[in-house]
């Protein structure tokens, strides 16, 4: 009698390609906050940065993982190879998951904007789609290689099919949700806003490890990806002229994270002769991570104003924010949606006004702190992950109760 009263979970699959998992913090609190409700969750995702198990299970989410691909920097058929054949272990490993612990609803989280491929197989099936639009690819394409042409319009039509292939989407912003609504034709009532956000029990101020600030009066932080879009050569420059021109000999930047760009930018270092001024330490998580941030004075996104960027909400921004550092970052419409007055805004891609807006904090002690502790409180009262539970709990009961 026990079994037959017992209910069902319902049971979803998310799919990522451009990171491991638990390492994808999105990802990470999204499949962990739908457990702690009571939804059975398999993840596929590629190896990577130390988690190399093809199977575990992490605080009740069930992950699969394949091979990491090599990533593609450039060129068609490059992109075709990482994503061929990440879509081949994709639909392999679907077929594990389905015949182990099954699934009701499959969760994008593109890029690529292909796992509506995936969503198709399964369709008769009755499984439901949700799009986690996670980036915006065709501006993506832009941003890196800076044309548009055929392959643009290729990713414009994957976005469309993504769209339409689902059930529901999640959105990481307004600016999302709109291109949800208009370039995605998506009814309103299926859109929501889930934010990227820290979970802030995580991001504890403590004190600096003077093994990061090496002796110097300003440490600038930088956490994120390292790639050719992310404006690491403009942050270069401006520290550049924060230290010959502006007289800041004493200051120091900190690098956390790793990349297809990282050489480049360690090149452009040395060119210059800045290396007594830049610590590049790779990758780091958890505790490392959190040391490293809360040894820095003012967190820096030098992310560059373009269509991409414009429209996206940079992680490191609110992570700067949770931990009472003041930003400095260009004038971005989703920049100033995180951070208000929590931040001081650059002209578009200017390394001299991003240096002069560093040089303000820097000669106004008790403003920087000001803004620091408004960062954190916006991040408390409207920002952090538990405002966005809600929307992704929202997100699942619309589409697990929509008729297939």
């Amino acid at each position: 009698m026990a079994d037959e009263n017992k209910i069902t979970p319902r049971r979803v699959l998310i799919v990522v390609e451009n990171l491991p998992v638990p390492l994808d913090r999105r990802v990470w609190l999204e499949a962990t906050t739908l457990v702690a409700h009571g939804y059975q969750v398999s993840v596929i995702c590629p190896t990577g940065r130390g988690w190399t198990a093809p199977y575990e299970e992490i605080e009740g989410v069930h992950i699969y993982r394949y091979p990491e691909p090599h990533e593609a920097h450039s060129g068609a058929l490059a992109y075709a190879r990482e994503y061929g054949a990440a879509l081949w272990h994709m639909f392999r490993l679907a077929k594990v998951v389905r015949r182990e612990r099954g699934f009701d609803v499959i969760q994008g989280c593109n890029p690529p904007d292909l796992i509506f491929l995936l969503a198709w197989r399964y369709r008769r099936a009755g499984v439901r789609y949700l799009f986690d639009h996670h980036d915006v690819s065709p501006e993506l394409f832009v941003a890196k290689f800076g044309r548009r042409g055929v392959f643009y319009r290729m990713m414009l039509w994957w976005e469309r099919m993504s769209f339409a292939a689902a059930a529901v989407s999640i959105a990481t912003n307004a600016s999302f949700r709109r291109i949800a609504v208009t370039r995605g034709a998506m009814a309103e009532a299926d859109v929501f806003t889930v934010r990227s956000a820290p979970k802030v029990e995580k991001f504890e101020i403590r004190p600096p490890d003077p093994a990061y600030r090496k002796g110097a009066k300003t440490v600038l932080g930088y956490v994120g990806v390292i790639g050719q879009q992310e404006g690491m050569d403009l942050l270069v420059a401006a520290v550049d002229i924060l230290v010959r021109e502006l007289g800041h000999s004493d200051l120091r930047a900190v690098i956390v994270g790793f990349g297809p760009h990282l050489p480049e930018v360690e090149r452009d270092v040395a060119a210059r002769g800045l290396q007594d001024h830049f610590t590049f330490t790779g990758a780091l998580y958890g505790e490392d991570l959190l040391a490293a941030l809360n040894s820095c004075d003012i967190g820096v996104s030098p992310d560059p104003k373009n269509a991409m960027n414009d429209i996206s909400t940079m992680n490191k921004v609110m992570e700067y924010m949770t931990l009472e550092k003041p930003v400095v970052q260009f004038d971005l419409t989703e920049g100033r949606a995180s951070a208000g007055e929590a931040s001081l805004y650059a002209a578009a891609n200017d390394p001299a006004d991003f240096a002069a807006k560093i040089d303000w904090l820097i000669t106004h002690p008790d403003d920087a702190k000001r803004m620091g502790k408004i960062g954190r409180a916006r991040v408390f009262e409207a920002l952090s992950w538990e405002h966005s539970v809600p929307n992704l709990l929202a997100a699942y009961e619309r589409i697990f109760t929509t008729t297939v």
